[in-house]
């Protein structure tokens, strides 16, 4: 197998930070042992600590192993490690017993054989199961239901005595009920009390949500089949993958990577990849889970390329997320057109209407400048008119590439503001 080039290593880190770091290690005065073969390369990398990292790349994956603590996948050992590879500093030898074992076990996994997917072992067991989990969450929405009547019953004024106490209890029971959307919700409606002087009002914002789903839920019988589906995949029902590619609805297309957001966690880390389609305009989401000490699925390609090929849409009232399958290999891609900040805004109001429960929508916005919104940042067109940028979120290297010049950004919006994801100096795509 052939080393592969600097650009596609460089697109498997997890974030910008992971690739700035992975390229401070690949230089082989970091690596006192390195090798490679036909499956594998690996490597022992000295940190801090007396042992070096053990550090292992599955090409056929490609899957990693590495012995330092960090919960992003790949880490930066990993990422590095290819890097040198990929340059030719790493040659040829003999796997070392540790990663002969590791690669011995997951070439002896896949060899399993392995139900077919979508295929059921027991249809009739799988039927009693749907139907006792439906039956769990209809109870956990009556109860919902009762503790929202009760509250608009006694009102808001003292809710702040008790408001995260009895969220977190919700959140709890409607995991018991199976109903895993809901409960993150009333997680995010918890996590809202007490957060600034117009939390109460934010409150009332997720409960009023809640209550809606609650509210769907007890009509699902009545609701559009698109919206049925949309609702059942909030309170946290999933659509099987077999039947998404035999029944989704596919768009082939060219489709522009605008960004890539990834969220890890203690137990599981999160990927969305956002594509537009360069004929039909229409958008996708890919999402990718990995549990922790895991790696995610590599990139079909780097923010601002295209990848040929179709989606198989999920069902629902706002076709967003997809399954993608790629028919070439990725492409280069010109500068996208965008919004204005009045249009993108217009944009994300239509897919309320379709979807009240919308959480995300990503937007291009084009000949914007980062500018100073009271303590925060904002991306401003040429009329005036302005989103603000996502608290948190790290201007610099926006402002390094605008230099005060109007720029093309891709970015993902939400209720608290706008996430840069990539921006465009001339057409060529840096990512955020």
């Amino acid at each position: 197998m052939g080393a592969w080039d600097v650009d596609q290593v460089l697109g498997l880190a997890p974030d910008p930070a992971s690739a700035k770091a992975a390229q401070t290690l690949a230089r082989t005065t970091k690596w006192p042992e390195t090798g490679a073969s036909e499956r594998a390369v690996w490597g022992l990398c000295q940190g801090s600590g007396k042992q070096p990292y053990q550090t292992g790349v599955d090409l056929s994956g490609p899957a990693y192993k590495c012995s330092c603590p960090s919960r992003k996948f790949p880490c930066k050992h990993a990422v590095g490690l290819l890097l040198l590879w990929a340059t030719g500093e790493v040659r040829q030898g003999d796997e070392p017993e540790w990663a002969k074992s590791w690669l011995d076990q997951r070439a002896t996994r896949a060899e399993r054989p392995e139900r077919k997917p979508g295929e059921v072992a027991d249809p009739l067991a799988a039927q009693q199961r749907a139907s006792r989990r439906a039956d769990r969450v209809s109870a956990g929405m009556a109860e919902l239901s009762s503790w929202l009547d009760d509250q608009v019953r006694q009102g808001l004024g003292g809710f702040d005595q008790r408001a995260y106490s009895e969220l977190s209890r919700l959140a709890a029971r409607m995991v018991d009920a199976q109903a895993p959307g809901v409960a993150g919700a009333v997680r995010r409606a918890a996590g809202v009390v007490g957060r600034g002087h117009g939390w109460p009002g934010e409150l009332l914002e997720e409960l009023s949500l809640i209550h809606l789903i609650v509210s769907a839920h007890a009509r699902l019988a009545d609701l559009p089949p698109s919206l049925a589906d949309t609702v059942q995949a909030r309170i946290g029902w999933t659509v099987e993958t077999a039947r998404v590619l035999a029944e989704g609805e596919k768009v082939e297309d060219d489709w522009l990577v605008l960004g890539r957001v990834v969220e890890p966690d203690d137990r599981l880390t999160v990927r969305r990849v956002w594509l537009r389609g360069a004929t039909t305009g229409r958008l996708g989401l890919i999402l990718s889970f990995a549990a922790a000490g895991r790696p995610l699925d590599p990139l079909p390609a780097r923010p601002g390329e295209y990848v040929p090929g179709a989606l198989s849409y999920y069902p629902g009232a706002l076709p967003m997320r997809a399954l993608l399958t790629q028919t070439a290999p990725r492409l280069p891609a010109p500068r996208p057109t965008g919004f204005t900040a009045r249009q993108a805004l217009a944009s994300y109001v239509e897919s309320l209407a379709a979807d009240p429960w919308n959480e995300r929508w990503p937007l291009v916005l084009q000949d914007v400048r980062p500018a100073r919104c009271g303590e925060g940042w904002a991306l401003v067109d040429q009329a005036g008119d302005g989103l603000e940028i996502l608290p948190g979120a790290d201007p610099l290297k926006l402002l390094a590439v605008s230099a005060g010049e109007p720029v093309t950004v891709a970015g993902e919006w939400n209720r608290a503001g706008f996430r840069p994801m990539t921006c465009w100096h001339g057409d060529r795509p840096v990512i955020l």
